[in-house]
């Protein structure tokens, strides 16, 4: 497909606006349908676009592979970060009222988008690191 005019410019356009409603799914969540595993398939989504049109090698000069396991890894710890959290302000695990002293609500709020951004860097990463691996065996052959 990297040889397909159309297709090259249809995806470059595409890109950007596929990361930016990702990113409004994950910070709407809150408020309205969405949230992190929406947001992150979605996010995962533009980056394969990109891969498929442009290439394996080219996807992976522009997201390298290390930055994907380190993504994996950020989002668990940062979704296992909060649950420890509300275990040391004497709560318990993901209890997020216990985040804010001053009002419980805040605390829930301050919890669920933690939480859901922990699920979509995560998710997000995995999406990708998959299409890595299946994209990869192609040129193993």
């Amino acid at each position: 497909m990297r040889e397909n005019l159309i297709l090259r410019v249809v995806a470059k356009s595409l890109f950007p606006i596929i990361l930016l409603f990702a990113l409004y799914v994950q910070f709407h969540g809150d408020f309205g349908p969405g949230g992190g595993f929406q947001a992150g398939v979605i996010f995962s989504a533009g980056w394969i676009l990109y891969g498929l049109v442009f290439g394996l090698a080219d996807l992976q000069r522009a997201l390298p592979p290390r930055w994907v396991e380190i993504g994996t890894a950020t989002g668990i710890l940062l979704y296992g970060g909060v649950g420890l959290v509300s275990l040391f302000r004497h709560g318990n695990f993901l209890a997020y009222a216990v985040l804010d002293h001053h009002s419980t609500v805040h605390g829930l709020h301050r919890g669920i988008f933690w939480i859901e951004l922990g699920v979509g860097i995560t998710v997000a990463s995995v999406m990708v690191a998959i299409f890595y691996a299946f994209a990869g065996r192609a040129n193993q052959r």
